[in-house]
């Protein structure tokens, strides 16, 4: 007979009566608390959106987004099309330009590199650049790039290529930790190799997770405005150079919040709303097509 079978059968009370009183005080002190300490951070959050939104959409219409040139100081005809094409340019190059190393890296960490030393130099590196203030990494792709061949939206793209770059290194590892060690053991057990297990079993299960960190870091560079002052700088016309100035929504909106015409701040407010908008839509689009690959 089984140890499991000579146990007596016990019922376990779990209802509210058959807890202390004192057990049950604490415990409800601590689910307001919770509520206090999640309204203090949704709060604050929907405040801004409620006057993104309400401030933005006053100002947006069809011309907003089919005008290619700013309107002239103290003057209402004009848009900022080509700012939104603009941030579209900077933010893809940084993307392409941070993503893939910085998958690699977090794979490295993760996966192959685990107690080496140059894995805790990758982290130590990971964590300083982390603490990096976002107009120094802006002066770093000044000094590589701005000073041999001129402001560029490519240096604007490295610029918040180095600001993304520890986040999605971070996001990443912590995804791929959380995948269990169960399935890696079970791939080399039916006769896979240390890379086939990883490419094949735990970067599709950390898939979701990893992407979540990437909009992550597209949304943590997205508002930057400092950055892109020292490389792409600006430009009040149409431009699709990779190579040459362009306009970007986030110094639009720096430049328009502080000048004292009534339209430009208008024109601010609607440039705020559109980029939480690319944004917002960035996210969906990713975790969409993501949800469908899983199928």
């Amino acid at each position: 007979m089984s140890s499991s079978a000579q146990l007596p059968s016990q019922e376990i009370d779990i209802s509210t009566s058959a807890i202390s009183p004192l057990r049950n005080y604490s415990g409800r002190i601590l689910t307001i608390l919770s509520g206090v300490f999640v309204a203090a951070i949704v709060l604050p959050l929907a405040w801004v959106l409620w006057d993104v939104i309400g401030e933005g959409l006053k100002q947006l219409s069809w011309q907003t987004f089919i005008e290619t040139r700013y309107p002239a100081p103290g003057l209402t005809e004009g848009g900022f099309g080509h700012a939104i094409v603009g941030s579209l340019i900077v933010l893809s190059t940084g993307a392409v330009l941070s993503f893939p190393f910085g998958i690699l890296a977090a794979v490295y960490l993760s996966e192959f590199g685990r107690g080496t030393r140059l894995a805790y130099l990758v982290k130590f590196s990971c964590n300083v650049l982390t603490g990096v203030p976002a107009i120094l990494c802006g002066l770093f792709a000044y000094a590589v790039v701005v000073r041999g061949s001129g402001f560029s939206a490519f240096s604007g793209g490295l610029a918040l290529g180095v600001l993304m770059l520890p986040i999605v290194i971070r996001s990443t590892e912590e995804a791929l930790l959380l995948v269990s060690p169960d399935m890696r053991l079970a791939s080399i057990g039916l006769g896979s190799t240390r890379f086939q297990t990883t490419m094949r079993i735990v970067l599709p299960a950390a898939a979701p997770a990893i992407v979540t960190g990437l909009i992550l870091a597209l949304a943590r560079s997205a508002g930057e405005a400092a950055p892109l002052l020292f490389t792409s700088f600006n430009n009040n016309f149409w431009s699709t150079n990779l190579f040459g100035p362009v306009a970007t929504l986030p110094v639009m909106i720096y430049v328009f919040s502080k000048i004292p015409f009534e339209a430009q701040r208008q024109l601010a407010w609607a440039g705020a709303l559109v980029l939480l908008v690319i944004v917002l839509s960035a996210s969906v689009i990713s975790r969409y097509v993501v949800h469908k690959t899983k199928k």
